[in-house]
């Protein structure tokens, strides 16, 4: 889970006694927990729920760009516990392309997200023709499309020390590397937290203001206060200390342009950290589904009441089981 800002060339510059146990520890936690949530996340969308809308679908998009950047771990957890590249050099770009890729395609479907349920609050008549699953699946697409084609990190397997390495370009390239680093700080860091703000600003205030003390009303309320903070606390938590780090650093590096330059090793530890936060989003987008999505909460409480009534079917405690579940679809 790293990206080719963190690292230099020689071993004697590198912080491995650091580096490599926190990013082997980081990803054997977030593997299994993100495996687990995004393909229970799927299930959930796919087989559960019987009414598409167009949160269902970014939902879908978002944990399967999850999951793919998850299948990705173990070849990192090998290489950082080998310290060295052993496998294909197909896979070390595909390696680093997916965790860039995950980390703006998480960005950019939240950010839609919150433009559609702007569109839907306060815009409801016109939300019945843009909020489509149809209009979803093309921003979707779209999304995707403009990812794959934006050259992140196009890195091989280089040779140093007498060991094949991944995640570390040369020297020459550390200038590239900047400029791709000011464009994804600006359209994939900036601008879509400034959409997410203003979007759930306007919704929360219409929201307080149409909420009265109708209990439904109040609780909707709540929920989307709690879908606010947590999104907004995804990028200040996971996306905003990544890119502010990863800025800093960088410009370290091609200020000095040599193999070794000196960076102070707050900022190699600090680089470390935030590379493992911005992977963790993608084990953390599962609770977003509960939030955000009504139908996810009624799949999920509905798929639970049926396994109820079938464990009680038959016993003695069937009415008492039916009576709890009545409760719970109240």
């Amino acid at each position: 889970m790293s990206s080719p800002s963190e690292n230099q060339n020689t071993s004697d510059c590198r912080s491995d006694d650091f580096k490599l146990p926190v990013f082997i520890a980081a990803d054997s936690v977030i593997l299994p927990i993100g495996v687990i949530g995004n393909t229970l996340a799927l299930y959930v969308c796919a087989r559960l729920i019987r009414r598409r809308t167009a949160s269902t679908d970014f939902m879908i998009n978002l944990a399967v760009s999850d999951l793919l950047f998850n299948l990705t771990l173990p070849y990192r957890i090998v290489y950082y516990s080998q310290r060295e590249w052993t496998l294909s050099d197909f896979l070390c770009p595909v390696t680093i392309y997916a965790f860039s890729l995950n980390l703006y395609c998480s960005i950019f479907f939240l950010m839609a997200l919150s433009v559609f349920r702007y569109v839907a609050v306060l815009h409801p008549l016109r939300s019945k023709s843009i909020g489509t699953v149809r209009r979803a699946l093309c921003v979707s697409l779209a999304i995707c499309v403009r990812l794959a084609r934006v050259p992140f990190l196009c890195v091989l397997p280089i040779v140093g020390d007498g060991k094949r390495r991944c995640f570390e370009p040369s020297i020459v390239s550390w200038g590239h590397i900047l400029q791709v680093n000011y464009v994804g700080l600006a359209f994939g860091f900036l601008i879509p937290f400034l959409v997410i703000v203003v979007c759930y600003t306007r919704i929360t205030q219409r929201l307080r203001e149409s909420a009265g003390t109708v209990p439904r009303a109040v609780r909707s309320h709540k929920r989307s206060i709690y879908l606010v903070a947590f999104v907004l606390g995804c990028f200040v938590f996971c996306f905003l200390p990544y890119h502010i780090i990863r800025t800093v650093h960088l410009h370290l590096l091609t200020a000095q342009q040599r193999d070794c330059p000196n960076v102070p090793g707050a900022i190699q530890k600090l680089i470390v950290v935030t590379i493992c936060l911005a992977a963790a989003n993608s084990c953390l987008n599962p609770l977003l589904y509960y939030f955000a999505g009504e139908n996810f909460r009624s799949s999920v409480r509905m798929a639970k009441i049926f396994r109820m009534r079938s464990a009680c079917s038959g016993s003695a405690a069937c009415r008492e089981c039916s009576t709890a579940t009545s409760l719970q679809l109240s």
